[in-house]
């Protein structure tokens, strides 16, 4: 993970808007198998917004690589538990350990705030994520959302917190 680095964002600062962009540009092309036509990148953001990636719903964290803004990942807070979202990385920065640096800050935010888990769902055909998940720890789980871009589930549990009363038991 040599050269990332990783900050909180909000959703809609301007670094994070070209991220996410990005990100729905490239989940409209594989969708589609082929270039995005006018106005589908807008509808698809309009679809699955990101402005509950921030307090109190989630967060938002942008990496960037040798100081170049390169990547980005979401969480969202549930009853006990984070779902991983929006995860990206710039084509020319894949391989480099980006997706490790950002699987590691949104696992130490949701750790922060008492999470005890996290869990996504994805896409078929996004075989690179998949395999970016499984070598992390994450580990296919039953369905636990519906909808057209969900076709795999995976969750990774959490360590407890030293500071967390719970983890005497």
């Amino acid at each position: 993970m040599t050269g990332w680095t990783t900050h909180l964002a909000r959703a809609d600062a301007p670094d994070a808007a070209v991220l996410l962009r990005e990100y729905m540009s490239e989940m409209v092309r594989r969708w589609y198998r082929r270039p995005e036509r006018p106005g589908e990148v807008d509808a698809a953001l309009a679809e699955l917004p990101s402005d509950d990636l921030a307090p109190p719903t989630g967060l938002l964290v942008l990496a960037r690589h040798h100081g170049r803004l390169a990547g980005c990942a979401g969480l969202r807070w549930r009853l006990g538990w984070a779902e991983l979202t929006r995860v990206y990385v710039r084509p020319a920065r894949r391989g480099t350990g980006g997706g490790a640096a950002l699987l590691a800050a949104v696992e130490a935010y949701a750790g922060d705030v008492g999470a005890d888990r996290i869990r996504l769902d994805t896409r078929a055909d996004l075989v690179e994520a998949r395999a970016l998940y499984a070598r992390h720890g994450y580990r296919e789980i039953p369905a636990f959302t519906a909808g057209p871009y969900a076709q795999h589930w995976f969750e990774k549990s959490l360590p407890a917190r030293v500071d967390d009363p719970s983890a005497a038991r």
